[in-house]
C-alpha cells in the first residue's frame, strides 16, 4: 500500500519527482526486506552496502520508511527508532564425517581438537590499540562494501557488492603503529580448542550433527555452526535401508534339507544371532529363502522401536565328487522328490555341452555366430557397375 500511494502516477505534477524517488526508495526497501543476502549485508552495514550501486539511498533513510510503512525498522524494534540491532549470524562451516554402521548403530560420542578464530580480547575485536581512533578506508571511501566483477563465464563478467577486503567490511582502518599487537589489526585471533560430537544411535547417512556457535568469530556477529553431514561407511556383512538391515548368510545343503540351530549372524553389537530351523514344521530353504527376525534392526531416534533384521539365505552345494559311489547316489535318489512329468519332443537331439562357465560372453559375438558372414558382406569388396 505503501508503494501504491507514493506512485508518481497517484500524485500532482508537482509533487512527482519528490514521489518518484520515494516510489524507487519503498521498492528498493520492499528488495531488501525480503531478500535474505541484502537483508544480512544491510544488517552489518546499513544502507553502505548499497550506496555504490544505488545513488538514491542517500537521500531516503531506510529505517526511516520502513517505521513510516510498518511501524518498524529493518531490525524489527517497534515504533520509529532504530533501537539496537541484533547482531546477524555468521555463516556455518559444514563438512562430511564418515561413521561406521556399528557406530550409527550404538551411537557415538567423540573428543576432536579444532583450530578457529575468536574475537581478539586485547582490542575487542576494534583492531587498534586502546584510545587510538581509525581513519576512514580509502579503498571503499568509509562505505565497508565495493564494486567487483564476477565471471559468468563465456567472457562474460557481472558487477557485484563484495566485503572491502583492506579493511574487512568495517570502512575503517588503523595505522600501522596503532594496530594491536595482539591480532595484529586482523580484530581475530586463532585459538585451539576441544569439541565433542554426540552421534545419537539411529542416525543414518545424511543426517546433519550440529554444534551450535563453534565456527569462527567476527566482531559485531553471532558466530554460525559447525555442521557435520554423516557418511554411512560400506560394512561388510550388512545392508541398511531406513531402520531395516539385511545380512547374506550361507548355510550348507544339509542344513538346507534337515534344519539347523546355531548362531547365523554376528550383530553389529556383538550379540550372536542364534536361529532354530527345525526340519519338521518349517520346511527345507533354498537359496533366495528370506528369515525375518523381527525388532533386531536399526533402533528408532529417540525411540525404543527398532527395525527389522532380514537374513538371506544362499545354500553352498558340496563338490562335484563329493559321492563317488554309485550305491550312494542310489541312495541319495531314493530319498529325494521324484522329478517332475519330463519334456515331450516328436524330435530330440543329444547334445554336446560345456560345464563351469559363465554370462560374460552371453550376447557377444562368440561360438558359431562367427562362421556365418552375410552375402552381401562377401559381395560388398566387388567393383560396382555405375548407373546409366
Amino acid at each position: 500500500m505503501a508503494a501504491l500511494s507514493s506512485h508518481p502516477d497517484k500524485v500532482s505534477e508537482s509533487e512527482r519527482a519528490a514521489a518518484d524517488v520515494k516510489f524507487k526508495s519503498i521498492s528498493k526497501a520492499y528488495e531488501i526486506l525480503f531478500d535474505d543476502d541484502k537483508r544480512d549485508a544491510y544488517d552489518s552495514h546499513g544502507m553502505a552496502a548499497f550506496e555504490a550501486g544505488n545513488p538514491m539511498s542517500a537521500e531516503v533513510d531506510l529505517d526511516d520508511l520502513l517505521s513510516q510503512m510498518f511501524g518498524m525498522g529493518m531490525n524489527g524494534a517497534a515504533g520509529g527508532g532504530p533501537g539496537p540491532r541484533k547482531p546477524r549470524k555468521g555463516d556455518n562451516e559444514e563438512q562430511s564425517y564418515t561413521v561406521t554402521l556399528e557406530e550409527l548403530y550404538k551411537g557415538k560420542t567423540t573428543k576432536f581438537a579444532t583450530r578457529k578464530n575468536i574475537v581478539c580480547k586485547t582490542c575487542r575485536g576494534s583492531g587498534g590499540k586502546d584510545k587510538a581512533k581509525p581513519k576512514e578506508c580509502s579503498a571503499c571511501h568509509g562505505r565497508g562494501m565495493q564494486q567487483g566483477l564476477k565471471s559468468m563465464g563465456g567472457g562474460l563478467m557481472t558487477q557485484e557488492t563484495v566485503i572491502c577486503n583492506p579493511c574487512k567490511g568495517t570502512g575503517k582502518v588503523y595505522r600501522d603503529k596503532e594496530r594491536c599487537k595482539k591480532c595484529k589489526g586482523e580484530r581475530v585471533v586463532e585459538e585451539k580448542k576441544v569439541l565433542e560430537l554426540y552421534i545419537p544411535r539411529g542416525s543414518k547417512e545424511g543426517d546433519k550433527i550440529k554444534i551450535e556457535g563453534e565456527a569462527d568469530q567476527l566482531p559485531d556477529q553471532e558466530p554460525g555452526d559447525i555442521v557435520f553431514n554423516l557418511v554411512e561407511a560400506e560394512h561388510k556383512t550388512f545392508q541398511r535401508a531406513g531402520p531395516d538391515l539385511m545380512a547374506k548368510v550361507n548355510i550348507d545343503l544339509s542344513e538346507a534339507l534337515c534344519g539347523f540351530s546355531r548362531i547365523l549372524v554376528k550383530h553389529l553389537d556383538g550379540r550372536g544371532i542364534y536361529v532354530k530351523h527345525p526340519r519338521h514344521g518349517r520346511g527345507s530353504l533354498k537359496t533366495g529363502s528370506i528369515i525375518k527376525v523381527a525388532g533386531e534392526g536399526m533402533p528408532h531416534k529417540k525411540s525404543d522401536l527398532r527395525g527389522d533384521l532380514y537374513l538371506l539365505i544362499d545354500v553352498d552345494f558340496p563338490d562335484q565328487d563329493w559321492l563317488r559311489k554309485d550305491q550312494h547316489v542310489e541312495k541319495l535318489q531314493a530319498l529325494l522328490p521324484k522329478p517332475g512329468n519330463p519334456i515331450q519332443a516328436e524330435t530330440v537331439d543329444e547334445v554336446d555341452y560345456t560345464e563351469d562357465v559363465n554370462l560374460d560372453n552371453f550376447g557377444g559375438e562368440g561360438g558359431q555366430g562367427e562362421q556365418w558372414e552375410d552375402e552381401d558382406d562377401e559381395d560388398s569388396s566387388q567393383p560396382q557397375c555405375a548407373q546409366q
